[in-house]
């Protein structure tokens, strides 16, 4: 058994189509099945059986895939510790973040980040909050970054920067150029909000209910997937939000966005780690350069 059969293994495992899993691997479907057939032969278990077009786990499969990862996790861990021998001069940091920071805190950091260490390969991914404890959990990430609540034992949450939540209407809606209406007036008008798990949800239901307005008070028009979105979606009308600043500043420059009063609340960014797990060179080296300021 070799670490590229692993590999290969648990790519199509998680694609569940051979075709897919050479693609990704820069393989041929011939080789994938090759290597595929190999585990098979050799320890007399059939680990996939096929579904239409696709490929799906046995129940074999399915207790095998959990070591096989595990596996690839340790052996791209020796290989970090080994990269880490020579500094920073070379070596990968593999980083998931949420998107109000993927979209606007954390790109000026990688980039002073890489100018900084160019030896050093930068992989981020973006999902909401949920999914980004998810990655760094399942060691698919060495560090999240998140502006949601996290619950989970197994990560360490580090904050690392602040950010501000506001009411938003879009530049020709009734509140517009007035301050914070009276809390009693806000299920009067239309809402849009973001996805379920983002951190931007949380945050929004957690200050309007310090405010004493309950998600069930809310007429709500919307639920959309990015801030983005959410952001175009109240420029036009369609109500009203509670977002980052950061994500409203670009429609506001733009005269699409008005801001309401000051800010509801603040909320920490933090960084997500394994806590099982000691920081690697490169993982300190950012959180320094973000330290800085």
């Amino acid at each position: 058994m070799t670490l590229d059969q692993l590999r290969i293994f648990v790519t199509a495992a998680r694609l569940g189509h051979v075709t897919r899993a050479g693609a990704a691997l820069n393989l041929t479907q011939s080789a994938v099945s090759a290597a595929i057939a190999a585990l098979e032969n050799r320890h007399g278990t059939r680990l996939f059986q096929r579904v239409g077009r696709g490929i799906q786990l046995t129940a074999e499969g399915e207790l095998f895939l959990s070591e096989a990862e595990a596996v690839l996790e340790r052996a791209e861990a020796a290989e970090r510790a080994l990269t880490e021998l020579s500094g920073l001069k070379r070596g990968a940091l593999r980083l998931y973040a949420s998107q109000t920071i993927a979209a606007h805190w954390l790109p000026p950091i990688l980039h002073r980040f890489h100018l900084r260490h160019p030896g050093i390969a930068l992989d981020v991914h973006q999902g909401n909050t949920a999914e980004v404890a998810a990655a760094v959990a399942a060691c698919r990430a060495d560090m999240g970054f998140v502006e949601g609540t996290v619950d989970n034992p197994a990560l360490v949450a580090e904050p690392v920067a602040t950010d501000e939540m506001v009411l938003v209407v879009g530049a020709h809606h009734p509140w517009a150029g007035s301050g914070r209406p009276d809390p009693t007036l806000l299920a009067q008008f239309d809402w849009v909000l973001r996805e379920r798990g983002s951190g931007t949800r949380q945050e929004m239901e957690a200050a309007l209910a310090g405010l004493g307005v309950g998600r069930e008070a809310l007429r709500v028009a919307l639920e959309l997937p990015s801030n983005e979105a959410v952001c175009s979606a109240v420029a036009v009308g369609a109500g009203a939000t509670v977002i980052s600043r950061l994500a409203a500043a670009p429609r506001v420059a733009l005269g699409d966005l008005a801001i309401l009063g000051a800010a509801l609340s603040v909320r920490a960014f933090c960084a997500l780690r394994p806590g099982d797990r000691r920081k690697g060179r490169a993982e300190e080296a950012l959180l320094a350069l973000i330290r800085e300021g």
